[in-house]
């Protein structure tokens, strides 16, 4: 495949960049530790690299031809990545290293994927410049497990930073900022690329 190394730059370069799964998984590792939010990245790429396999094999199709599904998954999934902004904002003062506080599990992780326009945005790439066209089902079973591979690595990247960066945040006046600092992110990466995509 000549296009396996644009195609594995293209995965890093999108996994690595800010986006809603980043920003939950940088808050999970800090306030529980990078084994905490090892299910966490599991699920996220999971359902990135799942999903890239959906839409390639048919169901890409079936939403270009009900555009209002694709309006009201991108507003829902808004609204839901607003109210988990919410939570993080709020959540308790103190960093605790525990994997059963965790915000969200791996289910979760592998549903945000469905309304992160982040993950739209590269799962579209993927089929209009790297699949080919006619690409069938074994083309998209290797793009999808290029991107799971790739995507793993970065977001394990994130929750290393996180999980290094506890120290930083360990008293209730510097977990609160986080919080807040952490929620607005999320908020403005939800809405912005929301509205990016109808503006």
């Amino acid at each position: 495949m000549t296009q396996l190394l644009p195609f594995v730059l293209f995965a890093f370069v999108s996994s690595i960049t800010p986006g809603p799964t980043n920003v939950l998984v940088l808050n999970n590792s800090i306030r529980h530790g990078f084994g905490a939010t090892l299910p966490i990245i599991a699920g996220a790429c999971a359902g990135a690299a799942g999903l890239v396999l959906l839409i390639g094999v048919g169901i890409g199709g079936w939403l270009i031809d009900h555009p209002n599904v694709q309006i009201v998954m991108s507003w829902g999934g808004a609204i839901w990545l607003s109210w988990l902004a919410w939570k993080i904002a709020t959540k308790p003062n103190v960093i605790q290293l525990s994997s059963a506080r965790r915000s969200i599990g791996p289910l979760s992780a592998a549903s945000i994927q469905v309304i992160n326009p982040k993950t739209w945005a590269m799962v579209l790439a993927v089929v209009g410049v790297f699949a080919g066209e006619g690409a069938g089902v074994s083309r998209y079973l290797v793009l999808a497990g290029v991107f799971l591979a790739v995507s793993l690595g970065c977001l394990a990247v994130w929750a290393a930073c996180g999980a290094s960066a506890q120290r930083l945040f360990d008293s209730p006046r510097r977990a609160r900022v986080l919080g807040w600092v952490l929620g607005l992110t999320l908020f403005g990466s939800a809405w912005s690329g929301l509205l990016g995509a109808y503006l």
